[in-house]
């Protein structure tokens, strides 16, 4: 599983990127590509010794291209430890990094889309903002203060949703949500992702697009975008998984429908982890792990996941 904006924070994957070959090899690699493209490093500033993990990282023409970077490269060391994907499942930009996985397009060519779509949104969209909610789902809907000042970006579980809005809104959705005393988060992202607030970006990044095709998935590809799996891939769905709302819940139970699983958070925060454990009812036995998380606890984790699977076979 690969997870989108919001999950990104400065040192993101320090330990593996100082202790582990495979994982430091393709951070270096993808880095050429953004160097090549932008005339900038993305490690330089996502491995700044000045920067501390729980500073705001939210340049998007940073944060977009850090999460494929460490999401890819984290799935090279799974790969090379013989741990292989049965499926393939991304939230949001998480859906870049699993397409790369499942062969819909080249790992360059995605990185260079995932540069592309942060340059659309400092061009052509007003800054804003996402807040996520804990609390029945139900809440959105049945409160005029909130969805009359928001859209609904996700759905996470059942008592987790996160909106999109302008900065100004969201402060009184913020104010109504602390006086109610329903706990709130805001994410650290500067755009209002899926949500018509990024429409502007729309035209020049499916223009891009239009360039490009994608080949069908080599992997079973689950998308948080119908909740479904993808047999093929249209070009246009790496618009439509930023703008459109996440379905987290509806993927999870595609998977979960008449077998057990084993997810692999391979997301910065370990943030999907938690959220596929929420979405687990009745008799199942799935479990959920995640690697990196603002613990520094990357190559312990490791270690553990690797050890659920002593042979090489594929989960």
């Amino acid at each position: 599983m690969f997870s989108g904006q919001g999950s990104q924070y400065y040192q993101m994957g320090r330990e593996l990127f100082e202790h582990h070959t495979v994982f430091r090899k393709w951070m270096f690699l993808l880095d050429d590509i953004v160097r090549d493209l932008m005339g900038e490093s993305v490690l330089l500033p996502v491995y700044d010794q000045e920067r501390q993990r729980t500073g705001p990282f939210v340049h998007v023409r940073h944060t977009h291209p850090a999460i494929f970077m460490v999401e890819y490269s984290l799935a090279q060391v799974l790969l090379e430890s013989g741990i292989e994907p049965d499926y393939l499942l991304g939230s949001s930009l998480g859906e870049f990094a699993s397409a790369a996985l499942a062969g819909i397009m080249r790992v360059e060519d995605l990185l260079k889309a995932v540069l592309k779509q942060a340059e659309c949104f400092e061009t052509y969209c007003e800054k804003g903002g996402m807040l996520a909610v804990i609390h029945d789902t139900a809440l959105y809907n049945a409160t005029p203060l909130i969805h009359e000042n928001s859209e609904l970006a996700s759905i996470s579980y059942d008592s987790h949703f996160v909106v999109s809005g302008e900065t100004e809104k969201l402060k009184q959705i913020e104010r109504y949500l602390k006086n109610g005393n329903i706990l709130f988060q805001c994410l650290p992202v500067t755009y209002g992702f899926h949500s018509s607030y990024i429409d502007p970006a729309a035209p020049a990044f499916n223009k891009y697009l239009q360039q490009k095709s994608c080949q069908t998935p080599r992997i079973p590809f689950v998308s948080c975008l119908s909740g479904t799996l993808m047999p093929d891939v249209p070009t246009d769905y790496l618009w439509k998984v930023v703008r459109r709302p996440i379905q987290f819940p509806k993927a999870i139970r595609e998977l979960e429908n008449g077998r057990d699983c084993i997810y692999l958070d391979l997301g910065p925060g370990g943030t999907l982890a938690n959220f596929a454990k929420r979405n687990f009812v009745g008799e199942s036995n799935s479990e959920s792990h995640a690697v990196m998380t603002l613990f520094n606890q990357d190559i312990k984790n490791l270690e553990k996941i690797k050890g659920l699977f002593p042979a090489k076979i594929s989960f």
